[in-house]
């Protein structure tokens, strides 16, 4: 299975197409790059190597929202790293261009892995099922074919994502603590003009690439995830003291449930 991965990977790749279609969201203040600054960003990018980076090779757009806000929605640009057959590894911009803003990370695993997990660490992943089939979620500039191979793998998988810029929010710097995010399970929840913007700039239809995934077959959703739809909102909260990560601390408080919204 991992060969479709890298078939679908390097048809991307030769495709060229499906990006610097959206600019950052937000503006950071600081003063214009030096010309010495980029002297020195250039030499680096000749002379050192970065593995890491190399190893991302494929491009999903999709949306999140807060865990316990959903009226908190965004645009995710997510470049993922395939490390095996059951985990990948996906950082987060606010945008598909050379400027686009970090916003955060997800951690994607297979159904098999998820079901190992202990049941309060299961709260804090969501199910794919919905995102795939509903066409919300899409690989911009993959071939039809590549597309929906890609799209039947990611469908049985489960993500936990945090993000760490809230873009919608913070427009200038990032400000506070993580939030857990999570993925849409249902039609009605997503706000529409997000997704006909994002049609609109990618140039497709969700209704379309919904209909040529009707034949991926899913499993249905396994107990734990998408927890908040039960009503057990986990976010972070500050601890007492020298804040989330002091140092010399054994222990930095557990995750805190808030009521909904």
């Amino acid at each position: 299975m991992q060969k479709l991965w890298i078939g679908a990977a390097v048809a991307l790749l030769l495709s060229g197409c499906g990006a610097n279609n959206t600019p950052a969201q937000v503006a950071s203040p600081g003063a214009p790059t030096s010309a010495k600054m980029k002297a020195l960003a250039t030499g680096a990018d000749l002379l050192q190597s970065r593995p890491p980076i190399e190893a991302i090779n494929t491009y999903l757009d999709g949306f999140h929202f807060y865990n316990g806000d959903q009226n908190g929605q965004m645009e995710a640009h997510h470049y993922v790293t395939v490390l095996n057959d059951d985990v990948m590894q996906a950082v987060i911009y606010d945008g598909n261009t050379k400027d686009a803003r970090l916003m955060g990370v997800e951690y994607i695993i297979s159904a098999r892995l998820y079901q190992t997990l202990p049941p309060e660490e299961k709260k804090l992943w969501h199910s794919h099922e919905y995102e795939v089939k509903s066409g919300t979620l899409i690989a911009p500039g993959l071939p039809q074919a590549a597309d929906h191979a890609l799209m039947a793998r990611i469908a049985n998988t489960y993500g936990k994502t945090w993000h760490t810029w809230h873009t919608d929010r913070d427009k200038t710097l990032p400000i506070g603590i993580p939030a857990l995010m999570m993925g849409f399970t249902a039609d009605g929840q997503l706000d529409n003009r997000l997704l006909a913007d994002r049609d609109k700039r990618f140039d497709i239809d969700s209704r379309k690439v919904r209909a040529s995934r009707a034949d991926i077959v899913t499993q249905p959703v396994l107990p734990g995830a998408n927890a908040w739809q039960r009503g057990e909102v986990i976010q972070l909260k500050r601890v007492s003291g020298g804040g989330e990560h002091a140092h010399g601390q054994t222990h930095f408080g557990p995750a805190e449930q808030l009521s909904k919204p």
